[in-house]
């Protein structure tokens, strides 16, 4: 699309090949058109996250197209639309499922986006809150409302509760009426209060089980280690009869499986990704997420605003597990 105020070209972050982080490029790429039923947004931040890092490497297989744009979350102002899409040149939006299924990423200064996958900004809300909090925010929406079956009054339990996903599922658990019990270092102890734990253990405690125990009223309903470390065996020492856990991440590829003490008691293990979410419940969860921001229900530790140029160093980054909060990108 071109035409008054719209380039033919962009500054993009591309790769021709999938790969190491080494692959990544920031040039010059034509400035794509929107269908009928999409928008094209001008970009003013993007959200680094783990998964660009899989779809970029293969390790996560997903139809690309070459050269392809890296990353997932955007947010931007409207500036073309296609007859079918019910947004206008001048609509603040925000996006969290580019990057994926044949679609072209957000590390541009311009992205198509389909109208379906396109979400208002909240009347005031800061964008760099928003971006920070597309992708964990929706993960928490999925993991509690999707694949948890969270209901009021029941007791959950959030391991890594100082992390991005752990803070907006405190938050977002705390708001449904659950008694949330999070666990972090001492020292983010108070970050998991203030986004609404009603107790906080030390993650590395030897009596982590016995600790849980204490601080919840009775055995949890909903067990879910943000952060990937799954302990199956205290999951299954502290879930409750027809329990729920749930794995959304894997920093062990293959932990201990205590199947006797989870199938004689019911407890279920629900394993889910945002990639496979669909335009509904991506829907659903960013009305949740435009709801909380608007009043002040989510808060996000942004560590670094970086340049496009700065791409292939955040990947190398992520996946050498060194950065701390949320790293966004101005294109």
């Amino acid at each position: 699309m071109s035409g008054p105020g719209v380039p033919a070209t962009m500054r993009a972050a591309y790769v021709e090949r999938l790969g190491a982080p080494e692959e990544i490029r920031v040039g010059e790429l034509p400035v794509p058109a929107p269908g009928p039923t999409d928008v094209l947004v001008a970009v003013e931040l993007v959200a680094a996250n783990p998964v660009d890092t899989y779809v970029r490497s293969g390790r996560y297989r997903t139809p690309v197209p070459f050269p392809f744009v890296v990353g997932r979350d955007l947010v931007g102002t409207v500036i073309g639309a296609g007859p079918g899409a019910p947004f206008g040149p001048g609509d603040r939006v925000w996006a969290n499922s580019l990057g994926h299924d044949g679609r072209q990423g957000s590390f541009a200064q311009y992205a198509v986006v389909p109208a379906e996958r396109c979400y208002r900004v909240p009347e005031g809300a800061d964008p760099a809150l928003v971006v920070a909090l597309a992708h964990p925010a929706a993960t928490a929406y999925l993991g509690w409302f999707v694949h948890g079956g969270l209901r009021p009054g029941d007791v959950v339990y959030v391991g890594g509760g100082n992390g991005n996903v752990g803070s907006a599922a405190i938050s977002m658990a705390r708001r449904a009426g659950a008694w949330v019990v999070a666990s972090a270092r001492p020292a983010d102890h108070g970050r998991c209060r203030e986004a609404g734990a009603h107790a906080v253990v030390d993650f590395a405690a030897t009596d982590l089980a016995e600790r849980i125990g204490t601080a919840a009223p009775r055995a949890v309903d909903v067990f879910w280690d943000t952060s990937g470390h799954h302990d199956l065996d205290l999951a299954a020492r502290v879930a409750a009869p027809g329990g729920r856990i749930l794995l959304s991440a894997a920093q062990v590829d293959r932990p201990v499986l205590p199947v006797r003490e989870l199938y004689t008691r019911d407890v279920s293990l629900r394993g889910f990704v945002i990639s496979r979410a669909t335009v509904a419940q991506l829907a659903d969860a960013a009305r949740l997420v435009g709801t909380m921001v608007a009043d002040g229900g989510l808060g996000a530790r942004i560590s670094e605003v970086l340049p496009l140029d700065a791409t292939a160093e955040m990947h190398a980054r992520l996946e050498a597990g060194t950065v701390s909060g949320r790293v966004l990108l101005r294109p």
